[in-house]
């Protein structure tokens, strides 16, 4: 896939990663459409010479009226980078979530799967596409406090394998990014400012220059996320040794925030 010369559409790229992304595919020359629900995300978008259109991920209508809105304004459309999500800590005992694991699950799957449905029909018309997917090291080693959330990521790694078979005659390409565990305000303050998080400018420039030494490569795999992604690969014992690790240290960090839910 190439990395410029792209007219590029980015859900959730008022902020954070797809913020980011959309800034270092716009320097490449690529002409970049944010898409999200919050109006002074894509003012922030805007000012950086981004073009912003609005959808609420959760709604299929709006979903639709989306991909009808930027086929028409910027027909040359070929590659979507899923990006928007939410991640949502639950408690499963004494606690109803049903309302974070319905929108959890609307934001990060049901969004992403119609908006591929909806915009593989025009990609099928350009000359080369590209679908790239954003799951997380999570979707390998879920993290119990949010059930959910790894849950659909692990999902949409199903879901991504799928959509690359079924596309393997087809010229568009099909990606899945794997972030580990970023500082952005995904999960709030807290995590924006956790030196335990990977710099999200470290993070995105690891992804680009990866985007541009192995442009046929399928999982876009920054070194730190390796250790998850790969976790399975000795065995179960292991893997159940590495789940506990990972569950034990990060419920004993976050203990205070776990507690007051």
């Amino acid at each position: 896939m190439n990395i410029s010369g792209n007219t590029i559409l980015i859900t959730g790229g008022g902020s954070g990663i797809g913020l980011a992304l959309a800034e270092e595919f716009k320097k490449l020359g690529n002409e970049v459409i944010v898409a999200g629900r919050t109006q002074a995300k894509l003012e922030v978008a805007a000012s950086k010479g981004l073009h912003t259109l609005t959808v609420d991920m959760t709604d299929l209508n709006s979903i639709d009226s989306l991909v009808e809105q930027a086929i028409t304004l910027f027909p040359a459309l070929n590659v979507v980078i899923h990006n928007a999500g939410v991640m949502k800590n639950e408690k499963l005992i004494g606690q109803n979530n049903s309302q974070i694991a319905a929108e959890t699950i609307a934001t990060n799957l049901t969004g992403p799967i119609q908006l591929t449905n909806a915009l593989i029909p025009h990609f099928l018309k350009q000359k080369t596409a590209g679908i790239i997917t954003v799951t997380s090291g999570l979707a390998y080693v879920p993290l119990a406090m949010t059930p959910t959330y790894s849950a659909t990521k692990a999902a949409i790694h199903s879901y991504t394998q799928s959509l690359r078979y079924q596309l393997q005659d087809t010229h568009i390409k099909v990606k899945e990014l794997v972030p580990p565990y970023v500082r952005t305000a995904l999960m709030g303050a807290r995590q924006a400012q956790d030196d335990n998080a990977m710099p999200l400018e470290d993070f995105v420039s690891e992804v680009m220059s990866i985007l541009r030494d192995q442009p046929t490569t399928e999982q876009i795999l920054v070194k730190r996320v390796q250790p998850q992604r790969y976790s399975a690969s000795e065995g179960e014992a292991k893997y159940k040794e590495f789940f506990k690790k990972q569950n034990d240290m990060l419920m004993n960090a976050r203990k205070k925030e776990w507690d007051a839910l």
